[in-house]
């Protein structure tokens, strides 16, 4: 590989999130982090030299996106997952949170019900309870170690409480799943049948495992994209979450309307510039780099599947089809949430993303995150072992 992946970079005392913030975030100091999804390499060559570059022009007025911007990012969903983008479908925005708070407020009144699938990235419940609006949760099935959906409980529950919108996550945070087309197709012949929206966040479309393949929800069906607010960014991929920067496709204009009126309500306008000049270098210059990785996350993955058959044989790995967060399934270590979460922290000296965070069916499990070098996986592996052989 041309890029050294296996680098420990000293992220101390760089106002990481990651590494800087344990106490304030209620943690003890000096716990090995695997938790929040960022990762522990340094983005694209390319992508800082267009950073230096503009650093050292020395003005960062506002600054806007123009035609180069939006054709670079044509050609790369059109070169990765075949879907063919109108530039009157795109509004940018400083994240995806961001925007699931945006359309949520705009698209939907006080109390009006939204549908997750939990266990799912935290901060979906988070943006529904703090707009005040009906938080309905369509628990996926977890059974023989895979997760699938409850098609008859998702309409049943959209039916029962007059479900106004839908946040789809795919591929699925935390449990890995590459929602395969006709698994989609269900869900959105259900939503068009319910006139019920659809926000589809898929972030992390670019992580994805061999034998499996992305779906864009929104270009699945003409009908579809007509319901659907599609969520991509670049920060997932290239590490580039301290930029803020993400691009919201919304095809249908009176959503789009709806969406933009209330981002002007909340005093937005223009992006970060440097997230700007990120986003267009690391989707036109980026790619062998983001090849290089995910063979990289692959050989983790490999790792981590072997160190817990051949040494932690009581956590379960959860075969992921996507992303770099790995669930895994403590279960069968018999623990109480409690005593799972001193065993992590106080026992093993770990901080990772309890699976309670994640809702319904979290219970028992804990996300990690494998986008970083070998020697802390294998360090944080080891220190789990230890604390487990003491139990």
């Amino acid at each position: 590989m041309k890029h050294n992946f296996n680098e420990i970079i000293q992220r101390d005392n760089t106002n990481s999130l990651k590494y800087d913030f344990a106490h304030q975030c209620g943690k003890p100091e000096g716990l090995l982090p695997l938790w929040v999804a960022d990762m522990d390499f340094r983005t694209p060559s390319p992508v800082v030299d267009a950073l230096v570059e503009k650093s050292r022009h020395g003005i960062f007025g506002y600054s806007e996106s123009a035609d180069d911007y939006f054709l670079i990012l044509k050609d790369w969903f059109n070169t990765y997952f075949d879907w063919n983008i109108n530039r009157d479908w795109l509004v940018k925005t400083p994240g995806i949170v961001y925007a699931i708070a945006t359309a949520i407020r705009g698209l939907t009144n006080k109390g009006d019900a939204v549908l997750i699938q939990q266990p799912v990235y935290y901060p979906f419940s988070k943006m529904i309870i703090l707009n005040d609006r009906h938080q309905v949760v369509n628990q996926l099935v977890y059974e023989n170690g895979k997760y699938t959906i409850d098609f008859n409980d998702f309409e049943t529950k959209i039916i029962k409480n007059n479900v106004k919108l839908f946040i789809l996550c795919n591929p699925h945070n935390p449990v890995g799943r590459v929602w395969t087309k006709e698994e989609l197709m269900c869900l959105g012949e259900i939503c068009l049948k319910h006139r019920v929206t659809v926000i589809s966040d898929e972030i992390h479309q670019d992580f994805i495992y061999t034998g499996h393949k992305h779906q864009v929800f929104a270009d699945l069906k003409p009908e579809f994209s007509k319901i659907t607010l599609t969520c991509t960014a670049p920060t997932k991929t290239f590490n580039l979450a301290g930029l803020q920067i993400s691009n919201i496709f919304i095809k249908d204009s009176e959503i789009r309307k709806k969406f933009r009126e209330e981002m002007t309500k909340g005093g937005y306008s223009q992006l970060n510039v440097m997230g700007i000049v990120a986003c267009m270098a690391a989707y036109s210059k980026g790619r062998k780099w983001l090849e290089e990785l995910k063979t990289y996350l692959g050989d983790n993955l490999d790792f981590v599947r072997s160190f817990l058959i051949e040494r932690l044989p009581q956590i379960k790995l959860i075969e992921p089809e996507g992303t770099y967060l790995l669930w895994l399934d403590f279960n069968a270590l018999g623990l109480s949430e409690k005593e799972l979460e001193k065993l992590i922290i106080a026992k093993a000296g770990l901080w990772l993303d309890e699976g309670t965070l994640f809702g319904a069916g979290g219970e028992g499990f804990q996300r990690i995150n494998i986008a970083c070098p070998r020697l802390i996986l294998e360090q944080a592996l080891s220190q789990l072992e230890q604390a487990i052989d003491e139990l």
